[in-house]
């Protein structure tokens, strides 16, 4: 049975995640995460089409919708979304938490060096636990 409190992720994804943020600083990085139930097994990296990409993020709308489609197409299904926030912590913003869904999507949030995930529900961000198996 899958435990919807934690994801699995391979480490290279990790380290891409971190590399990703590390590119956009100082502004905030924004992407997709893809996979297959609790298995994030790619990141599809985003512009992020923000006014204010420094302290806010908004995924590339195009990016989105090619994602949703090749998920119908048969690819990977949208899991849910990272962004990074390059001064502060790997948590979810009052901004965040404001422009949330709270549709069951995984956020990865890229901050001081750490990826921490979270699943945005009705009763909003939890955290999840996440482990990185061996391939």
């Amino acid at each position: 049975m899958e435990d919807p409190t934690k994801v699995t992720i391979p480490a290279r994804l990790l380290g891409a995640l971190h590399a990703e943020a590390a590119k956009a600083a100082p502004r905030e990085a924004c992407g997709i995460l893809l996979g297959n139930g609790h298995d994030i097994e790619r990141i599809s990296p985003a512009a992020n089409v923000h006014s204010e990409p420094e302290a806010r993020f908004e995924i590339d709308p195009r990016a989105l919708i090619d994602a949703y489609r090749d998920a119908r197409g048969g690819g990977p299904q949208v899991l849910g979304y990272y962004h990074s926030h390059p001064a502060g912590p790997p948590e979810p913003s009052s901004t965040d938490r404001a422009m949330a869904a709270a549709d069951g999507s995984i956020w990865a949030i890229i901050g001081l060096g750490r990826v921490e995930f979270w699943r945005d529900g009705p009763s909003g961000f939890v955290p999840v636990g996440y482990s990185c198996p061996a391939r």
